[in-house]
């Protein structure tokens, strides 16, 4: 299909992000956008979180679902690498660029790992300030 159209998330991955957003609602977060993608790279959710008003202000986070069905082998979130974390930069710089309300917030980028048990229940960690 490709370079006509994009390739479909396999089911497992929209399952972690579906899993991630509902963790990060109940955390208080306000989810902004969902697979923001654009010329410098995609971002899988950004979300506003409120929480940190009081110690530093309010703060915008970029944030990286990686959905694994087993964490056997390596977790997760190490597949984070050096590359991924500068076009999720790149692709942030571009989204705050666009926005003068962003003005002012404080950025964070953040990882959530999702490994999905056999259950069926995800196990779900939140890692803030990630990179």
């Amino acid at each position: 299909m490709w370079p006509f159209g994009r390739r479909a998330k396999p089911a497992l991955g929209k399952r972690g992000e579906r899993a991630a957003r509902k963790f990060l609602k109940r955390k208080g977060m306000k989810i902004l956008a969902e697979n923001f993608r654009c010329p410098r790279g995609e971002v899988d959710l950004i979300a506003f979180d409120r929480s940190t008003r009081a110690e530093t202000g309010e703060t915008i986070c970029f944030v990286e679902v990686k959905t694994r069905s087993s964490d056997r082998y390596t977790d997760p979130e190490s597949a984070v690498d050096a590359g991924k974390r500068a076009r999720i930069k790149r692709a942030a710089d571009y989204y705050l660029a666009g926005r003068a309300a962003a003005e002012g917030l404080n950025v964070r980028f953040d990882v959530v790992s999702i490994v999905m048990a056999t259950d069926g229940q995800p196990q779900v960690k939140h890692i803030a300030d990630a990179f």
